[in-house]
């Protein structure tokens, strides 16, 4: 016994005819007979007296179609239940948020959801890659905003915006008078890196032959995962950076930073969720949010890219696919 047999034999005891009911359920008549000779068959009683004009229901029969109605009204509540569930702009949602990106989104984001979902109480994790997209498939986690793609099939991504990415320089570096930043041969050895469970590192790192992360001065190595150390370390004069580009919203002095020629690096930041997560509407909601609040430079060049990215085939997908396209070494 199936919903949709319940659904034919109240559409057959509406119309009493088996052409109109058919039509009603959008099926054929053959395959409505059908359903109705199974259903019969299987419960061993006739619900429809075919010998008469128009059809009626037999005396079982009728009893068996007011309980069919009853199942079809309680199954449109269990629809109606989840879908205002999934709508639901309530309740405790855990945010995971990759740690190069926490620091310069998240104070903007708590702002905007606050005005957007005032029910909802956010449980922000700053965390790195690895152990978000860990704690998103284990439940701990209902929603990560990370860098992607994860690579991960049991997660679905929901693209928001794609963040380029600055060269960090020191006074004293051979470009820092120079509108834009293209790589130069001194750089590779000179380049500094976060922990090396950030994603880009992994690209820097082969594209410029690095087996590991630099040494300062060759005296010491390091083990960080703080963007503004990287600044400081700069600052220091002990090397330069690939930072992203929301984490120098706040410089004072722009002389520190230079935007790569084009094509730009950058990296796509998305809500990533389970497969198994249904609240669509909380996503829309936290996706028009993070937009909403980003920079206007960032929204308008992402809009430009957006073309770019669907048109030019050497347009630079991220850190390593630039310096692929501009090294000379």
């Amino acid at each position: 016994m199936t919903i949709q047999q319940l659904k034919y034999i109240v559409a057959l005891d509406e119309e009493r005819h088996f052409a109109r009911a058919a039509e009603v359920c959008m099926v054929t008549q053959p395959g409505l007979t059908i359903q109705l000779k199974n259903l019969e068959e299987e419960i061993g009683i006739k619900i429809f007296d075919r010998n008469k004009v128009p059809l009626t229901p037999t005396t079982l029969g009728t009893e068996i179609i007011n309980k069919a109605k009853k199942i079809l009204r309680e199954a449109d509540e269990i629809r109606n239940f989840v879908v205002n569930e999934k709508n639901l702009l309530e309740g405790e949602v855990r945010v995971g948020v990759i740690s190069t990106l926490s620091p310069y989104l998240i104070p903007l984001f708590i702002k905007a959801m606050k005005e957007a979902t005032p029910k909802v109480h956010f449980i922000i994790r700053e965390a790195n890659t690895g152990q978000l997209m860990k704690e998103l498939e284990t439940g701990s986690l209902d929603v990560v905003l990370m860098a992607t793609p994860t690579g991960n099939p049991n997660l679905i991504e929901h693209p928001i915006f794609k963040e380029p990415f600055v060269a960090y320089l020191n006074e004293h570096h051979p470009m820092a008078n120079n509108e834009f930043y293209e790589l130069q041969p001194g750089d590779k050895t000179e380049l500094l890196l976060l922990h090396s469970e950030f994603c880009y590192n992994a690209q820097l790192l082969d594209i410029c032959g690095i087996k590991s992360p630099g040494k300062l001065k060759e005296q010491f190595t390091y083990d960080i995962s703080s963007i503004e150390t990287l600044k400081n370390l700069v600052r220091a004069q002990l090397g330069f950076a690939i930072i992203p580009e929301l984490s120098i919203l706040n410089e004072n002095n722009s002389g520190l930073f230079k935007p790569f020629k084009e094509p730009k690096p950058v990296r796509e930041i998305s809500l990533v969720v389970s497969d198994s997560f249904s609240k669509k509407l909380l996503l829309e909601k936290m996706n028009e949010a993070i937009w909403n609040c980003l920079p206007d430079s960032l929204k308008k060049d992402f809009a430009y890219r957006k073309i770019r990215w669907n048109d030019s085939p050497y347009f630079a997908k991220s850190v390593s696919d630039y310096i692929k396209l501009n090294s000379k070494t």
